[in-house]
C-alpha cells in the first residue's frame, strides 16, 4: 500500500502549462458538470483529482499519456498516489502501444482543430475581401461560445467510459465472462483472484468488442457474451495457447485470463498469430 500524507490540498489546475502556450494546443474544453458527476460519483477525492488532472494533461498535450505509471504520476504532480492513478487509468482510458488513450478526448481535440482551421480560412477570406473589395460567403467563427447555467454544451465532456453519453453500450459482465472462460478453456488456469487490474483489462476489452459490434446494429449484453464465447473457443483451437506444444524455451506455455486480456496479446489472438502450424 502506497503511504498517504495526512493532508492533501491538490487542485485540478496544477498540471503545468509551461511549453504549451503556443497557438494550436487546447487551452479549454467544454465541461458538463452533471455528466461528469454522474460518471465519477464513485471515485474517492484523490481519484477524482487524479482523473481531472489526467484529462487536463491529455487535452493540453493532445497526445496519449505515458504508458509508465511513474511518469504519468510525476507529470500530473501526484507521485505519492500511483495506486489511485492506476485505478483511474484502467477504468477511464485504454492502453495502446504508444500510451493511454481516450477516444472521446481524441474526438474533442479533432473538433477543436477543425474549428481552428475554419477560423483560419475565414480570416484569410476576410483579408482577401478587404484587399480585393469583394464579398465572400465564408464567415469567421469563434473558438469558444459562451455557456450559461441554463444552456447545455453542444458536446459533453469526455465521459469516463471514453464514449459520448448518448451512446448506449452494455455494461461489462465480469462474472459471465469468467464463467465462459472456465467453460470453454477448462484446461487453463482458473481465475481465483479478480483484482482491480484484471477488472480494468476486461472492461477495456469488453468496450472495444461492444463498440465494434454496435457499428452495424444496436446490441445487448448477450451479443457481447456470444462474441467472448466464440473468442474462447478460438483460443481452445490453439495448441500453443493451451500448452499442447513447446515454446521457444522448449517448455509448454499455458495462457491465463489476465494474459489473454492484455491489449497486445488480445489483438494477436484475434488476428490468429498463435494459430500457426503447431
Amino acid at each position: 500500500m502506497i503511504p498517504r500524507p495526512k493532508r492533501v490540498t491538490p487542485s485540478p489546475a496544477a498540471v503545468s502549462l509551461k511549453g504549451f502556450e503556443k497557438a494550436g494546443y487546447m487551452h479549454y474544453y467544454q465541461f458538463n458538470i452533471g455528466d461528469y458527476v454522474s460518471h465519477t460519483r464513485h471515485l474517492s477525492p484523490i481519484e477524482d483529482i487524479a482523473y481531472r488532472r489526467l484529462l487536463d494533461a491529455y487535452y493540453l498535450t493532445e497526445r496519449p499519456l505515458n504508458s509508465s505509471l511513474t511518469s504519468v504520476a510525476r507529470q500530473i504532480g501526484m507521485r505519492e498516489y500511483e495506486a489511485e492513478i492506476n485505478l483511474v487509468l484502467q477504468e477511464f482510458f485504454i492502453l495502446v502501444d504508444n500510451g493511454w488513450t481516450s477516444s472521446r478526448a481524441d474526438k474533442e481535440i479533432a473538433h477543436y482543430k477543425s474549428k481552428i482551421e475554419q477560423a483560419s480560412r475565414a480570416g484569410k477570406a476576410s483579408a482577401e475581401r478587404r484587399i480585393n473589395g469583394r464579398s465572400t460567403g465564408v464567415q469567421p467563427t469563434n473558438n469558444q461560445e459562451p455557456i450559461t447555467i441554463n444552456q447545455e454544451p453542444k458536446i459533453p465532456i469526455c465521459p469516463p467510459d471514453g464514449e459520448p453519453a448518448d451512446k448506449k453500450l452494455p455494461s461489462c459482465q465480469h462474472d459471465a465472462v469468467i464463467a465462459l472462460y472456465h467453460k470453454h478453456l477448462a484446461t487453463l488456469r482458473r481465475v481465483e483472484v479478480w483484482n482491480d487490474v484484471r477488472k480494468g483489462y476486461l472492461r477495456q476489452r469488453w468496450r472495444e468488442v461492444a463498440e465494434e459490434l454496435s457499428k452495424d446494429k444496436e446490441i445487448e449484453v448477450a451479443d457481447v457474451l456470444t462474441w467472448f464465447a466464440d473468442f474462447f473457443e478460438h483460443i481452445a483451437s490453439s495448441k500453443f495457447l493451451t500448452g499442447k506444444t513447446s515454446g521457444k524455451d522448449a517448455r509448454p506455455f499455458t495462457a491465463d485470463l489476465e494474459w489473454i486480456l492484455k491489449p497486445s496479446n488480445f489483438a494477436k489472438i484475434v488476428e490468429g498469430k498463435y494459430h500457426g502450424p503447431n
